[in-house]
């Protein structure tokens, strides 16, 4: 096993007292970094469990809140906050800038190689981000074919991976045509992966609390959205020095 170190920290944003969960690869030199955004639900040992994953491989990773610190597991109570969050770009773009500056602000970091990944909730934030303007190196979502204002995708600057479950209603074929157009039309290097007969949230393990319709785990698919995911920083932002192999599963 790899030395990580990491640590939690407060920061300002949306409104609220932001916690997230910053993990660092061994050594002192500066390392690309990753910002991991989480589901709906909000910041859970999940995504925690992932940014070590990923620290472990060499890179700093800040896995960032959405909530003030809460885990909404009551579904009415997640998409009463949610929601209204997914239909304003600004307020996502500053949830996300906020983490990003934090990001950034660390010693470890390679403010110059950033990439952005994220899960439903989070993955939203992370395109948000692209179609601000935010230099990035990669954007990697899953769950999250959203799209955004006309015109603003054209502010991406880096490769945009999607993969999302082919059974998903809440991210539907249309939606995912919306997306695939958008990014098309504003000449983004984008790639789609449809994971076959999965639902939502299939790379989230089984939870002990009530979830919304059409969510459910597929371990495999799980996997190899992982694999994806490492695959995509390991082409868009490759570490110097490896500190140790591809985990052979995911967090």
């Amino acid at each position: 096993m790899v030395k990580i170190t990491t640590c939690t920290l407060e920061y300002p944003a949306d409104g609220l007292t932001m916690t997230g969960h910053l993990a660092l690869p061994a050594g002192s030199d500066r390392r690309p970094a990753v910002l991991l955004g989480p589901e709906g639900m909000g910041l859970s040992d999940v995504e925690r469990r992932r940014a070590d994953a990923l620290a472990e491989l060499g890179y700093v990773v800040l896995a960032f809140d959405l909530h003030g610190g809460r885990y909404l597991g009551d579904p009415e109570e997640m998409l009463a906050r949610c929601m209204p969050l997914l239909s304003d770009p600004d307020r996502m773009r500053g949830i996300g800038r906020a983490a990003l500056n934090v990001l950034r602000a660390e010693p470890r970091t390679d403010p110059d190689r950033i990439a952005a990944i994220g899960y439903g909730t989070g993955g939203a934030i992370a395109l948000e981000l692209g179609r601000d303007g935010a230099s990035l190196r990669a954007i990697g979502t899953v769950n999250a074919t959203t799209t955004g204002r006309p015109g603003e995708a054209a502010r991406i600057g880096c490769p945009v991976w999607a993969g999302v479950g082919s059974e998903d209603p809440i991210m539907p074929p249309a939606q995912r045509e919306a997306f695939t157009a958008e990014m098309q039309a504003a000449g983004v290097d984008w790639r789609l992966t449809v994971y076959g007969g999965a639902l939502h949230a299939f790379h989230h393990p089984p939870v002990d609390h009530p979830t919304v319709p059409a969510v459910g785990h597929h371990p495999q698919h799980a996997q190899r959205a992982w694999h994806d995911v490492v695959s995509l920083l390991t082409e868009c932002l490759p570490v110097t020095e490896v500190l140790g192999a591809m985990p052979q599963t995911g967090p």
